[in-house]
């Protein structure tokens, strides 16, 4: 057959794409084998069921067919609403694009910043797909790195030397997979920075919902931000609608134009029965999101809790999202090799701190999503077996 195209074939540069141990664990479980699965920010609990039947009543009452590409009306609405509420600077339905899921509104968004080539800053730790979603437009990723003895606040200094000749900068706060909030003063030095350097800002804000301590600042309310950012957001976490696959990207209206189009020549829109549902969920207002976040929140005390009975391993305390990074270094084993030996000997899944660049090497990502007595026991495992290594 013909070779495929360079730009897929690179995709993951030629290395692991960081998913081994939670395909590892799910052939296991195919397999038969007992499991318990700390990997991904999937929630224990489903999708409400009045967001189902909302779902449900929207395709029966016909909505099946093409919707709009860039969103259904009253559903951009609703998101130009919550933006404005939160951001303090105002959104219309033209500055939003429905998108199936922030992982689409991220490719989207580096579409609209970057050109062929370009230089596409990011900040390590990062996110699996990042990397990949970055070549996917034909971008080269700049991973700049952030420091575990800094609660992996962005290093500014790092990034304005990485800056020069970059077209776009993405951020990610609350954070995955360290669970950082950004300071204010992060985020004002990272406004400097794409002001003096004229970056677009790529700004995943997903889990902003799941704020644990402090607060989450959207990054384009900051003054004269709002002209440069793209903001990427979903339903998946807030409200539990993964599989769903419904998010946004919101930003200026030129950009949002250009990327409806973009839309019609690729994912050709959101079905309008699941668009339907997520605005029924987003008119639930705060305390659905609030039930939501709720469990992470407790489970991340049980995980603080369990690691400050002993100092074998280390807690970086999230200040939000639904994961808890651990510091296993004094362990003497890298991430990779003590996710793999905790799969391989008590059936404990967890993502290595590897799969997310370097920053993290010698670090674990414990997503917090099992119910309660479960996890607990899966942390307590963890720990045990870093004491017998």
């Amino acid at each position: 057959m013909p070779a495929p195209s360079t730009r897929i074939a690179t995709l993951t540069d030629g290395g692991d794409d960081g998913w081994g141990i939670f395909r590892r664990a799910r052939a296991l479980k195919a397999a038969g084998h007992a499991v318990l699965e700390l990997t991904i920010g999937e929630h224990d609990i489903g999708t409400a069921p009045e967001i189902l039947d909302e779902m449900h009543r929207a395709a029966q009452a016909g909505a099946t067919g093409y919707a709009s590409t860039q969103g259904i009306g009253p559903l951009r609405a609703a998101v130009a609403e919550r933006l404005t509420a939160r951001h303090g600077t105002p959104y219309t339905p033209d500055n939003i694009l429905i998108v199936p899921g922030a992982q689409a509104g991220l490719f989207a968004a580096h579409h609209a910043a970057c050109d062929e080539g370009a230089r596409a800053l990011m900040i390590d730790p990062y996110y699996t797909t990042y990397p990949g979603t970055i070549r996917a437009v034909g971008a080269r990723p700049v991973a700049v790195a952030a420091r575990s003895e800094d609660g992996f606040q962005p290093d500014l200094a790092a990034l304005a030397a990485a800056a020069p000749g970059a077209r776009s900068l993405l951020i990610n706060s609350p954070n995955n997979p360290t669970g950082a909030v950004y300071s204010q003063a992060s985020l004002d030095g990272i406004a400097r920075i794409a002001e003096d350097h004229d970056l677009w800002v790529i700004a995943d804000e997903v889990y902003d919902t799941q704020i644990w301590a402090g607060a989450h600042i959207p990054f384009a309310a900051l003054p004269g931000m709002a002209a440069r950012t793209l903001t990427v957001g979903s339903m998946s976490k807030s409200h539990a609608m993964t599989g769903s696959r419904l998010g946004w990207v919101a930003g200026p209206a030129e950009a949002i134009g250009c990327l409806a189009s973009l839309a019609t020549h690729t994912t050709y829109g959101v079905p309008g029965y699941i668009q339907e549902a997520g605005l029924f969920a987003l008119r639930q207002g705060a305390a659905m999101e609030a039930e939501v976040a709720a469990p992470f929140l407790r489970r991340r005390q049980m995980v603080l809790d369990r690691v400050a009975e002993q100092n074998l391993v280390r807690a970086i305390p999230p200040d939000g999202a639904m994961y808890v990074m651990l510091d296993i270094r004094a362990t003497g084993l890298s991430g990779d090799a003590f996710a793999e030996r905790l799969l391989e000997e008590t059936g404990v899944a967890v993502m290595p701190g590897e799969s997310f660049g370097t920053a993290a090497a010698g670090h674990l990502r414990v997503a917090l999503t099992l119910p309660d007595a479960i996890f607990d026991s899966a942390v307590s495992q963890l720990i045990g077996f870093a004491q017998r290594c």
